[in-house]
């Protein structure tokens, strides 16, 4: 891939394997009077200025990271805009300062003489929407985005280096956004005595995602979300100021947030007659997000059980009704 500007050398240039390419100057390329290769840590190459008249053959040795981040390149956080969360405008406001506040005013920061936040934490009950709002304010913002699944580091040969590889890829892709789920599976109290193997390699994962926190540069452009259902077991070191900066709580949503929840996911099925969504919410306390989401998907089963193409009011409430009992197993 060359990134450079246009030249006369862009046609001779050639990858033979993951750290060895092959740049071809010619006589065209005379214009040059040095030769300046930058490599990136996916291996992309840009030309500034190149020598004449010689065959180079240019070697990168690879970072020293794990196999997740090796392989590592900035995902689509998908087409989900501000529009897809409902109930949930408050923690959007707070999130977008987080972010555009950090990354886009860096002047007002700059004047009142005060640091932004590096990373922020949401918390709250599981299917509420937390790397629902991660994604859209990702995809609102038009950052690059990485998203972790905080279990799956530990999986890996090397934790450390994964977790390190990371955040040099995001410094890498600036600006952006690092999301990690789950944080409390390698973010949780550190313990003196009595762990195990695995406990201990847990600890020198969460001991280097201290370091890097501590090494992002807050006027930069990485910023850090993450997200857990269990607030009350993280490590006291993470959560301190400076590293975790911003904490956003998201709470079941009451019923004005069911509404406005049941109206974007039922807004592509096809109704017929008046569908009482008043009366859905009030069966539907204690629902969360991803509950409400299963009584559309229900409602939809029941009407193609009765064989029809269309929802109607019954279906719903039957909907609803199911999901509780679920629930209550």
């Amino acid at each position: 891939m060359v990134t450079s500007p246009p030249s006369p050398l862009s046609a001779h240039m050639e990858q033979f394997t993951n750290s060895i390419f092959e740049i071809n100057a010619t006589e065209d390329a005379n214009i040059f009077d040095c030769s300046t290769i930058k490599f990136d840590r996916k291996g992309n190459f840009s030309v500034m200025t190149i020598s004449c008249n010689e065959l180079s053959i240019f070697r990168r040795e690879l970072p020293e990271v794990g196999p997740l981040a090796n392989n590592m390149s900035p995902e689509d956080p998908g087409n989900i805009s501000y529009s897809h969360v409902g109930g949930l405008a408050e923690q959007i406001r707070e999130l977008r300062e987080f972010v555009d506040l950090s990354l886009i005013n860096l002047e007002l920061f700059d004047r009142v003489g005060i640091s932004p936040p590096k990373g922020c934490l949401l918390f709250g009950p599981p299917g509420n929407g937390k790397t629902l709002l991660a994604r859209a304010v990702a995809f609102e913002s038009e950052y690059n985005y990485v998203e972790v699944v905080s279990p799956t580091i530990v999986n890996y040969e090397d934790s450390v280096k994964t977790i390190r590889g990371t955040f040099d890829h995001a410094r890498d892709h600036q600006p952006c956004i690092i999301f990690m789920d789950e944080i409390d599976a390698i973010g949780g109290r550190r313990f003196s005595e009595g762990t195990s193997a695995a406990d201990r390699e847990i600890q020198r994962t969460l001991m280097e995602l201290l370091n890097q926190l501590d090494k992002i540069d807050s006027l930069g452009k990485v910023k850090i979300i993450m997200a857990t259902n269990r607030p009350d077991t993280l490590d006291p070191a993470l959560l301190r100021s400076g590293r975790l900066d911003r904490k956003i709580q998201i709470g079941l949503p009451n019923e004005q947030s069911r509404l406005e929840i049941l109206n974007i996911h039922s807004n592509k099925i096809t109704k017929h007659g008046e569908i009482d969504f008043e009366e859905v919410v009030k069966l539907s306390d204690g629902f969360t997000g991803a509950d409400l989401r299963n009584v559309c998907t229900e409602a939809v089963i029941f009407a193609n059980r009765a064989e029809r193409k269309f929802v109607i009011n019954e279906d719903f409430m039957k909907a609803v009704h199911k999901v509780g009992e679920a629930k209550s197993l």
